[in-house]
């Protein structure tokens, strides 16, 4: 499937970002920036069903082989965040960055119950910058912005599809590349038996306290303190 890729800035390295469930590349605005003030060009595509792409199934295999089929291969970093996280798992052995990032992957799907499989579409539908301001208070109001921005954007089936895999484990059985996953502090994707595993497999993981489920955007400084050395 040919993707929407948004790229910016023109240095000599070369960063992939990959948004998370009902985002789009925009999620990225502040991390983008510095990025670019750090000398990379930022390729960020919308996954499918997502953003300015084009809908279809929404199998993880297929927003991994949507990845290899859009971006170029041996970039300097990849950072997945979430859903793009785990799209980025599935298809390092293919891209194969220098590096890659999993922030606050969803390497194991939450579980959902079968009368909770459109809550995603509701809340979205229903959100308000009133409302997202609410539950995010340390986001910018750039954040804010492009929380709606995709909300108004990503193809409600996408939840559904999420809750037919609830609980499936995507968990990487080791890390191909040199891999940092960054696990929200104040998040429940993570947690120590996780962390132990990814540890086990060769991931190296390091923990932003109290920081939510999106790092790059609750707390930006702790989001780059944590790529010290890897970006």
């Amino acid at each position: 499937m040919k993707l929407h890729v948004h790229e910016a800035g023109d240095g000599d390295k070369v960063a992939v970002l990959l948004h998370g469930a009902m985002a789009d590349h925009g999620t990225w605005q502040a991390v983008e920036a510095e990025l670019i003030r750090r000398g990379y060009r930022v390729i960020a595509p919308d996954l499918r069903g997502h953003g300015l792409s084009p809908r279809g199934d929404y199998a993880p295999k297929s927003y991994a082989d949507d990845l290899v089929e859009n971006l170029p291969t041996g970039a300097d970093i990849a950072i997945g965040h979430s859903l793009g996280g785990l799209a980025l798992a599935l298809a390092v052995d293919r891209l194969r960055p220098a590096r890659a990032v999993y922030s606050d992957p969803a390497f194991v799907l939450p579980f959902t119950p079968p009368e909770l499989r459109t809550t995603l579409a509701t809340f979205a539908d229903q959100a308000t910058a009133h409302s997202v301001r609410a539950m995010n208070p340390r986001w910018s109001d750039a954040d804010v912005a492009a929380e709606i921005a995709g909300f108004g954007r990503f193809d409600r089936e996408i939840g559904t599809a999420l809750a037919d895999l609830s609980g499936r484990d995507f968990t990487p059985e080791s890390a191909v590349v040199p891999s940092l996953v960054q696990a929200a502090g104040a998040g429940d994707l993570i947690d120590d038996g996780l962390a132990r595993r990814l540890r086990d497999r060769g991931f190296e993981v390091r923990v932003v306290a109290g920081a939510g489920h999106c790092i790059h955007r609750e707390d930006p400084a702790g989001f780059f303190a944590s790529l010290t050395g890897w970006v």
